[in-house]
């Protein structure tokens, strides 16, 4: 099988590929410790000796720590105020409604997927949210479907028909563990039958959410991702994996969700107008009940702005409050698509907008949620040794959206 080496460039990157297949992981909701717990546990030898043999460190993901945003920055490289996606979900000025930002119409960047397969990669992108495959499609040539409608996959629209008869495995449900081992399950199968020779693997944070890093379900989970990637790298297969976000428990020391409702809160502090977006909100509810680390709020008196900025930052619970300049300096933020102000909250607290707007009842577990500070920081790891450049670039500061360049240039 022929696999192209023409180099190609986006979003002021240049990627030269070896003449391997190209696998990037993003291990939707994978702080740290799930690593670390489940190796510590020798339930992963695949990814423990990539850690000897190859790479294995911390980089910053982008902000907010939610699964569009950082997505997004994966496959074109660049942070939110490149490429536009600033959350799953916005309120948008200029039509004054509240949207799912999941098309690929509100993406200002191009992707390194698309320049992949136009300079000759059989791309392959299957990711386990419906919710995802239009932006990482967007504008490209090659297969793109998900794990939650594979059963849907036409030739003409995700470039793969009949897409369980080839990874061999039935569409699997949504909330589940199987969701994201369909995933890597379809890697396999694209590389071992030439399908696929670029392909980039997204998964769901569902156990993340629902299974604490010591649970029985989680190491078994990350046990069976773990045979997977094995399989890939008897393939030949160069691997990067990263995750789009950690996560943490969210729950006060009796066991109930720390929330903080801070529409309430504005309202009755200064009044009434406040809108609050929480852009964590998508249509997985199960998964967090719409509730992060990260909300933007848009205010009724601009006057006010840096004094509700000042009183937010003050309350317990809040560790971080900016307005819209600061927060597009500091966060990375695309100015048009975030509110006045931008609110983080601490490691176990989450911040939300009413009670009304927050469905609890379907939580799996206790709520373990993402979206701020706490939840940027995400291990990356390379399976093969990094070259000098590489090395030098790895001890600075990389993010997780680095992922494909230290896959692509970084092993050469």
């Amino acid at each position: 099988m022929s696999i192209s080496t023409n180099e190609f460039s986006v979003n002021g990157k240049t990627y030269k590929p070896a003449a391997k297949p190209i696998v990037v992981i993003c291990i939707d909701g994978s702080a740290d410790e799930y690593l670390d717990i489940t190796m510590a546990h020798d339930r992963m030898p695949n990814l423990k000796a990539m850690t000897v043999k190859g790479y294995r460190g911390m980089v910053r993901g982008a902000l907010p720590s939610f699964t569009n945003v950082n997505n997004s920055s994966i496959v074109t490289g660049a942070s939110p105020a490149v490429h536009g996606i600033s959350g799953n979900f916005f309120y948008n000025a200029a039509i004054d409604q509240e949207v799912m930002m999941n098309s690929s119409e509100y993406l200002r960047a191009e992707t390194l997927l698309a320049a992949a397969a136009n300079a000759g990669r059989k791309v392959g992108v299957v990711t386990a949210k419906e919710k995802l495959r239009d932006i990482l499609s967007y504008k490209l040539n090659g297969i793109a479907f998900s794990a939650e409608k594979a059963n849907l996959a036409k030739k003409e629209t995700h470039g793969i028909e009949n897409a369980e008869e080839v990874i061999g495995f039935p569409t699997p449900a949504i909330y589940s563990a199987d969701a994201s081992l369909f995933v890597l399950r379809a890697g396999v199968a694209l590389i071992e039958k030439g399908i696929a020779d670029f392909l980039y693997l997204s998964l769901t944070d569902y156990m993340q959410h629902t299974y604490a890093p010591e649970a029985e379900e989680s190491l078994a989970f990350y046990e069976a991702m773990d045979a997977e990637i094995g399989k890939m790298i008897a393939l030949g297969a160069v691997i990067g994996a990263t995750a789009d976000h950690g996560m943490n428990a969210k729950v006060k020391a009796d066991g109930s969700p720390n929330v903080l409702f801070v529409e309430d809160m504005l309202t009755e502090k200064f009044g009434e107008g406040f809108r609050v977006i929480c852009p964590i909100t998508d249509p997985y509810v199960k998964h967090h009940g719409a509730l992060g680390s990260y909300v933007v709020v848009h205010v009724p008196d601009q006057s006010k702005v840096i004094e509700i900025k000042d009183w937010l930052m003050i309350q317990p619970g809040i560790t971080e409050a900016y307005d819209r300049a600061t927060a597009v300096r500091v966060l990375e933020q695309p100015e048009d698509r975030i509110g006045d102000i931008v609110v983080m909250s601490g490691r176990d607290v989450v911040v939300g907008r009413r009670p009304q707007y927050h469905d609890l009842s379907a939580l799996d577990g206790s709520l373990r949620s993402h979206g701020g500070r706490y939840e940027e920081m995400v291990p990356m790891i390379i399976s093969h040794p990094l070259n000098n450049t590489y090395r030098m670039k790895a001890a600075g500061d990389p993010r997780n959206f680095d992922i494909f360049d230290f896959t692509v240039n970084g092993t050469n």
